[in-house]
């Protein structure tokens, strides 16, 4: 989990003895480019990892587990002056699937997970599926169809259980017809051994079909999400009087703010459940300038990642609507207070300039909060707080306690500072894949944090409300702030002139 930010050049850097990896049966010429550390894989040619995934017929990629050390934990730390963006809350909480994906991530066959996840960051998964279909055919070959037919099939069986994995962890790679072409391919060729029974080409219509569903059911989502992205409203010329008294606000529906903290906690998890790892290597190997030309496939943030910034924004900017366009300032201040406990949007410009409305408040919590994401130290203080619920979570008996949902723009930056200071390559032209176990290892804790089933009920009610009310645009926003409390200043004078003038053209 995050922690105060420490980097070991000494791990991750191009020092350090190594040992050649032992034999594990017929390999290609690149087998025994691979170097090992105690036991573990640390670096290699990309060939020879590629040739390290591919089974034989009396080995299956290792189960060397992830680093989980506290020593070896590496948090890139950002430079001074890092600018965070203006529209995330503090409060902000997010992130990332499916059970599938866990069935890989439960056995400790972590070097699948870990080279399918990030060896993306030098070539689409739709090349990598064609090179491993490659060495497929090549070590077919050299099983005869007649006195090693035995070893044929269990060949063929240790590949059909990789594609399933693959399949079950990362099925969007899958999505377009090359991909999924080549797959069928493999798979053609690995049935031919198994005329007899069909358990081969059983396995392998079994895989296809559930990825099939899977893709189709991340499409009915999206889809689903869509209709319920909430409109955004203009304010009109200009708000001259209180709200219609039919106009629903948040106390309307929901007057506890622990009832609306755990509404928010069902949608938080619903959205951190459609993140995918692939999501997070995507920021990573777009953000990749030396390797820019290798993975632009999906050039654009993916659907998932932009779903919850929709959400969270959406989220910032209905608190400020519920706040700006009440017109009494005691009613506003009891807006302010319902919503310091859960909710993000007490940042934006329009609500934090409404002094004469926070002198009423109760500040005290939010001054708890505020402590919690000091920046100084790169965060320390929110990173000890994580770092505690995150172990009162892993004994935690209650389900409740077991919540985690962490910043996720922290987390993000995080992984990208770790990618952008270590070198992906070693001075002899290996890959660093020391790099590669921990941006993996974190992006596996961070993904276990998001398998906890919410134990509050659902209230549809309060749920539909957070999820279609309609919101203020952001001029709307300033229009209803400055109704509320004039300009105090030359520079808000100016604002609220230049939006007046903006309206008048509009008439």
């Amino acid at each position: 989990m995050p922690q105060t930010s420490v980097v070991f050049s000494g791990i991750l850097g191009p020092g350090g003895s190594g040992q050649v990896q032992p034999g594990m049966g017929e390999r290609g010429s690149g087998a025994g480019d691979l170097i090992f550390q105690d036991g573990r894989l640390v670096s290699g040619s990309l060939e020879a990892l590629m040739e390290h995934l591919v089974p034989t017929v009396d080995y299956y990629p290792d189960a060397t587990p992830p680093l989980t050390s506290p020593a070896l934990a590496m948090r890139a730390m950002p430079p001074a002056g890092w600018a965070f963006s203006a529209t995330r809350s503090p409060h902000s909480s997010a992130g990332l699937h499916p059970a599938g994906l866990w069935v890989v991530l439960g056995h400790k066959r972590t070097f699948i997970f870990t080279f399918l996840l990030t060896s993306r960051v030098f070539m689409p998964p739709h090349d990598l599926l064609a090179r491993v279909g490659q060495i497929c055919l090549e070590q077919r070959q050299q099983l005869e169809p007649g006195p090693e037919k035995a070893k044929l099939k269990s060949f063929s069986a240790k590949i059909v259980q990789l594609l399933k994995e693959w399949t079950e962890a990362f099925p969007y790679d899958f999505q377009d017809e090359k991909a999924l072409g080549e797959l069928k391919a493999i798979a053609y060729r690995v049935t031919q051994c198994d005329e007899e029974n069909g358990t081969v080409k059983k396995a392998i219509t079994q895989m296809i079909q559930s990825l099939l569903l899977s893709l189709a059911a991340r499409s009915q989502l999206q889809e689903l999400r869509e209709k319920l992205r909430p409109p955004a409203v203009d304010k009109g010329p200009v708000l001259k009087a209180k709200p219609p008294a039919a106009q629903k606000d948040i106390l309307g529906v929901c007057c506890d703010p622990l009832v609306l903290a755990q509404q928010l906690t069902h949608i938080e998890l619903e959205r951190v459940s459609s993140i995918h790892p692939e999501d997070l290597m995507q920021i990573i190997s777009h953000t990749d300038s030396l390797d820019n030309h290798r993975c632009r496939g999906d050039v654009a943030k993916t659907y998932s990642l932009e779903a919850y910034d929709s959400w969270f924004n959406c989220l910032s900017m209905l608190v400020a609507t519920e706040v700006c366009r009440v017109v009494k300032k005691k009613h506003r201040t009891r807006m302010l207070e319902f919503f310091i406990d859960v909710a993000p949007g007490m940042n934006l410009s329009p609500v934090a300039r409404l002094k004469k409305t926070w002198s009423k408040v109760k500040t005290a919590k939010f001054d708890v909060l505020e402590h919690h994401m000091d920046p100084s130290s790169n965060f320390c203080n929110y990173r000890t707080a994580l770092q505690g619920a995150t172990q009162r979570s892993q004994t935690a008996n209650s389900s409740r306690e077991k919540i985690v949902i962490p910043v996720f723009n922290l987390f993000v930056k995080d992984i990208y500072f770790l990618h952008k200071i270590h070198t992906n390559h070693l001075p002899n032209g290996h890959i660093n894949f020391k790099k590669f176990w921990e941006i993996s290892r974190q992006i596996h804790e961070f993904m276990t944090w998001t398998q906890v089933e919410c134990p509050f009920e659902k209230d549809k009610k309060i749920q539909s409300y957070l999820l279609t009310a309609p919101i203020y645009s952001e001029e709307a926003l300033f229009i209803a702030s400055f109704e509320s409390e004039g300009p105090e200043n030359h520079m808000e004078k100016d604002s609220w002139k230049a939006l007046r003038t903006t309206l008048l053209h509009r008439a």
